[in-house]
């Protein structure tokens, strides 16, 4: 296989990481699956809470410690990746190294993130904050409407045997 691979998977609420990165996850052998928004799920949820920065903390070190065990694949999902001095900071908390970094942008149009904010049954207002956001540099971008997590989640495992 190579080098272990940190797979980042980042997007607006809704957009579909969670589901798309826990079936990428059970595409691959020998993998770790970490939703950073478990890190840290506080209400009211603010981004400039600077509390926040230590559920950053939380999330390097569960990721060093998935590299650590050996993992070849881990993959992170989590909102609060699209802000590249957040992203750095976790990556830069990282223990471990030799490991190489693929990330992925997900995206969708604002009717279906509206559409699946609804169907998910979430009572707070639909922010289209982060969909308006740029994606992170580098990163892959997957535009998910009108296709299956399954769907997503093989187009994302093409592009991370690829690298």
């Amino acid at each position: 296989m190579g080098r272990q691979k940190l797979i980042l998977l980042s997007g607006s609420p809704c957009v579909g990481k969670t589901t798309a990165g826990d079936l990428l996850f059970q595409m691959y052998e020998n993998s770790a699956y970490l939703d950073g928004d478990w890190c840290w799920r506080v209400n009211p949820f603010r981004l400039d809470d600077p509390r926040l920065r230590e559920g950053d903390k939380a999330m390097s070190a569960v990721l060093s410690n998935y590299l650590r065990l050996g993992f070849d694949y881990v993959i992170f999902s989590t909102v609060v990746i699209m802000y590249e001095p957040i992203r750095q900071g976790i990556l830069d908390n990282i223990s471990e190294a030799g490991y190489e970094t693929v990330g992925f942008t997900l995206t969708c149009a604002e009717d279906t993130l509206r559409e699946r904010h609804k169907k998910r049954g979430d009572q707070t207002e639909c922010s289209m904050e982060w969909l308006r956001l740029p994606a992170y540099p580098g990163d892959y971008v997957i535009h998910t409407d009108g296709k299956t997590p399954e769907q997503v989640a093989r187009e994302m495992k093409a592009i991370v045997d690829q690298e």
